[in-house]
């Protein structure tokens, strides 16, 4: 059994300035005898340009790291842990009449030449079809051990129908890296996805079995095994426990960096959006099979340079974005606010806690109908940046905020109704359908109450601002137009600000 040394720099954080990358500590003694390995790790990359007028992130950054890595190290490699289709505000512009779905992440990565990903439930956000055309227009390998497609019945790979060859999607990756004395070591890559997303053309297999089958497989090619993942941290933690011998599982998933020790595996996750990328350096000694592992997290930012060469296919898209928003608004980069104090946009508040962006968007409902509402709700879940937005914020921002959009009605509803609704979000803390609110809050007593004096009482009849979504039935199953103590909806036309959420947003802030 090979042993595995996780050097004592492991545990910690290294921030460094990533204008160009400083080669990893490594104790391990280089010789003819090992093979030095870099993976260069991404994951929950949804948006391709820097963020906050260019102060991190960027995919032509990571590119610029990993290409800076490679050229002291042909053995580099870059993976994506899941979560890059969707969601996004560029992905939700149509071209031609088409939503672009995915289309300009995959141009990107493939401008990267990057090496592998996994599947992450956002994946599959898109319907069967965009599905395919993305894995068609992919040049790069795609594993999941536990994801298969369901079709006519059948149930197999994924795959890429490419121009002289169809590519299925693997259980795990095999690569081959090579020393300077021209010796090799083979390793493999599996990954699996967690099984929050059901669509009735994918089927979800166990993902712990299914890891384990595709460790044994790959163990039995290879000489050692990583893993990519997009999985919750305690389900990462579990499929390390399971897989002894496992020395590093690459995640993704959550949004925040991390490193984590179980057992013999190392879990790292980076920040979403390449805000930050972990380089793992893997030493491998072919006499006495120990591999070395040491992880470097390298935050990008603005001192980091960007490759030419993938900063020309983000502008072609960031230029068609900017195109479509003129349609909307006159001028999208034009600074409509100042935030003195962070608006908090992050997944894990938007969906547990009444955050300032979340009442800020409610409120701005409320003004898109002359405030002739009671108040407001929107659900948490539609909120897509997680991030904080600070200093000047521009249309584009709100657009990222808010990237499906969608309307604001005004409806009239019945006291018990509404009471139902909002103890409804609040149960939902944790999740999408949690709604964020203006102008209801709860007394001493544990009474819902309009302002700071009003008990809403259930025979009285309501006016609220809602989000068109939430009158769907899929966050709050009753909140339908069919249920009868919903009295009557106004859906706005379009020359009303309210026909747009986010221009509902705009407008306000512009009164600020």
């Amino acid at each position: 059994m090979k042993k595995i040394f996780c050097l004592p720099v492991l545990l910690s954080f290294f921030i460094m300035s990533c204008a160009g990358v400083k080669p990893v500590a490594n104790t391990a003694k280089q010789s003819d005898e090992t093979v030095t390995i870099k993976i260069v790790q991404i994951n929950d990359v949804y948006e391709i340009a820097p963020l906050n007028a260019g102060e991190y992130g960027g995919l032509a950054r990571v590119a610029h790291v990993r290409d800076s890595i490679k050229q002291q190290n042909p053995n580099t490699y870059l993976f994506l842990a899941g979560d890059f289709l969707n969601p996004s505000l560029i992905g939700t512009i149509k071209v031609d009449g088409e939503r672009i779905y995915g289309q300009h992440i995959v141009d990107v990565l493939n401008a990267m030449e990057i090496d592998l990903v996994t599947f992450g439930n956002h994946e599959f956000d898109l319907d069967e079809d965009d599905l395919q055309k993305r894995l068609n227009e992919s040049r790069f390998e795609w594993t999941s051990a536990n994801v298969r497609h369901l079709s006519n019945g059948n149930r197999d790979f994924f795959k890429s129908k490419r121009a002289n060859a169809v590519v299925p999607a693997t259980d795990y990756s095999i690569f081959t890296a090579t020393n300077s004395a021209n010796k090799q070591v083979k390793f493999g890559v599996v990954g699996v996805t967690l099984p929050s997303n059901p669509k009735d053309y994918v089927y979800y297999g166990d993902m712990y079995n299914e890891a384990e089958r595709a460790y044994k497989l790959a163990s039995n090619e290879t000489n050692f095994v990583v893993g990519l993942t997009h999985v919750a941290v305690d389900e990462d933690r579990e499929i390390a426990r399971r897989l002894k011998d496992i020395p590093l599982i690459m995640g993704g998933h959550e949004h925040f960096n991390m490193l984590k020790k179980e057992g013999n595996t190392i879990i790292a996750k980076a920040d979403a959006n390449a805000k930050s990328l972990y380089v793992h350096t893997l030493t491998y000694n072919l006499n006495t099979n120990d591999l070395f592992l040491d992880s470097e997290l390298v935050m990008i930012t603005s001192k980091t340079a960007s490759s030419p060469k993938v900063a020309k296919v983000v502008s072609k898209w960031t230029n068609i974005v900017d195109e479509k928003l003129k349609e909307i608004v006159d001028d999208p980069t034009q600074v409509i606010f100042t935030a003195k104090t962070p608006l908090d946009g992050t997944d894990t508040a938007s969906r547990s806690k009444q955050t300032n962006l979340g009442h800020l968007i409610a409120r701005s409902m409320a003004y898109s109908f002359n405030d002739n509402v009671a108040g407001a709700l929107v659900n948490g879940g539609s909120i897509r940046i997680d991030d904080e937005l600070a200093g000047d914020i521009t249309a584009v921002d709100i657009f990222r905020v808010l990237p499906f959009g969608g309307g604001v009605l005004k409806v009239d509803l019945k006291g018990s109704l509404l009471k139902q609704v909002l103890n409804y979000g609040t149960a939902q803390a944790g999740e999408g359908a949690y709604l964020q609110r203006y102008n209801f809050t709860k007394n001493s007593n544990g009474d819902w109450q309009i302002g700071e004096d009003e008990t809403i009482t259930d025979d009285k009849t309501y006016t609220v601002a809602f989000s068109d979504f939430l009158l769907k039935g899929l966050d709050i199953p009753f909140l339908t137009p069919e249920n009868k103590d919903v009295i009557k909806i106004h859906t706005p036309t379009e020359g009303e600000i309210a026909a747009d959420i986010r221009t509902a947003i705009i407008e306000y802030l512009k009164t600020k």
